[in-house]
């Protein structure tokens, strides 16, 4: 798995996860949770684009996308908490470590959403 330890790795990561919680979504007959996933995702996009400065380019350390793995292949009500859960923990470990505010937290408001649906 990847090392998340620059803000790129983390913004990418996160966008990576929203496509594939999205696409998930569809498979599964979710149309609200697929059209919610794409729009963190494009917030995300808009968010990396916007801050990408030399002070992102600090590391960080202790975030690996191997303790964020998505079990897509259960799309039933429970599948989908358990996937809602692994984003939230992602999103409440990431979000502390970005020393931007905009991005941290973007993060934060993914975390949230997902936590309600957990």
């Amino acid at each position: 798995m990847t090392a998340l330890n620059s803000f790129g790795a983390v913004l990418t990561y996160a966008i990576e996860l929203e496509t594939r919680l999205r696409d998930y979504y569809q498979a599964a007959g979710n149309a609200d949770r697929a059209k919610e996933a794409d729009s963190r995702r494009v917030k995300l996009e808009r968010v990396r684009r916007e801050n990408v400065v030399e002070i992102t380019l600090e590391a960080i350390d202790d975030l690996d996308s191997a303790d964020f793995v998505l079990n897509l292949d259960d799309s039933s009500a429970d599948g989908q908490r358990a996937a809602e859960a692994v984003a939230a923990r992602f999103y409440a470990a990431a979000a502390p470590k970005l020393n931007v505010r905009e991005a941290r937290s973007a993060l934060e408001r993914c975390g949230k959403q997902h936590a309600a649906l957990a």
